[in-house]
């Protein structure tokens, strides 16, 4: 199984070079260094190595908080390699979740996850009760009272959550807004971007406009993106698709091209639904022959 291994350091005054030494000795054949800080889940370099890695392959790391800094990250980085079928493991932390070992140490991180999200939840019931009881009124007083500036703070609060909300999960689908867009209908482009991510995760056509509207609104994004897609004969659009999921992963192989296309519920062009990597070499030809890829 191909090791894919990743190291990170928070300021460019760290090295890399120790964690990338011991990665290299544990059989890595792919190295990805990263310098930023733990609590920034939207890392370009994650980013990539998540959208690379394919069934079979495993993440390495040398410790576990050169990945994530919380427990719900580290837990949302392992669902999504294990919906592509991969693997994780810490060099100097007992998780391989190819071993049952592993599968075991992290189904135990996830119990004492939900077992301290139950704890908070009924400290916050007993908070709320005691000031009750106390006669004190939770919420907002310049919301209670309609003040127009208490109004305005919270709306720009409320704005600032969404947009962090956002950009954590931009790498899932800004580079795909950015690239397909407005040469490929969003029905299209949604159905790209929401193939890899697990269920929990995927994208819904209203609540992608808004993010995109959102980001074009702040400078994050071209308006561009916004036209309305020119009209595609019926015989481009499989190859379309085909080109633009090799454009975000140009590594990546025919078979697993099959599998995002199956996973979109993309018929093959006899209308099957079962995909050959046949099919696909033939379809990223006519995709570039016709310039597409």
């Amino acid at each position: 199984m191909p090791l894919i291994g990743y190291a990170r350091v928070s300021t460019e005054d760290q090295t890399p070079l120790p964690q990338l030494q011991a990665l290299d000795a544990a059989g890595c054949t792919e190295l990805h260094e990263e310098h930023a800080s733990g609590g920034d889940r939207a890392r370009p370099v994650l980013a990539r190595v998540l959208e690379r890695v394919g069934r079979g392959d495993t993440l390495v790391v040398l410790r576990l908080d050169r990945l994530a800094r919380s427990l719900a990250h580290l837990l949302e980085v392992i669902e999504r390699l294990d919906a592509r079928g991969a693997f994780f493991r810490s060099l100097e932390d007992p998780i391989d979740t190819a071993s049952p070992q592993g599968k075991f140490t992290l189904q135990v991180l996830g119990a004492a996850a939900e077992f301290e999200r139950a704890l908070i939840r009924e400290r916050t019931r007993a908070g709320l009760v005691s000031a009750r009881s106390a006669g004190r009124v939770g919420g907002n007083p310049g919301l209670r009272a309609r003040d127009p500036a208490a109004r305005r703070k919270v709306r720009l609060a409320r704005q600032a959550g969404y947009m962090d909300r956002l950009h954590e999960a931009a790498p899932d689908w800004v580079p795909h807004v950015r690239r397909l867009r407005p040469d490929m209908p969003w029905e299209d482009v949604l159905r790209i971007i929401n193939a890899p991510l697990p269920a929990d995760r995927r994208w819904t056509h209203g609540r992608l406009l808004r993010a995109v509207r959102a980001y074009v609104r702040d400078g994050l994004l071209s308006d561009t993106v916004l036209r309305r897609a020119g009209r595609r004969e019926s015989d481009d659009r499989l190859p379309a698709i085909v080109a633009a999921i090799k454009g975000a992963d140009p590594d990546i192989t025919l078979q697993a091209i099959c599998d995002r296309l199956e996973a979109m519920r993309e018929r093959t062009p006899r209308g099957r639904t079962s995909w050959q990597p046949s099919s696909v070499r033939m379809l990223l030809e006519r995709a570039e022959r016709s310039g597409l890829l």
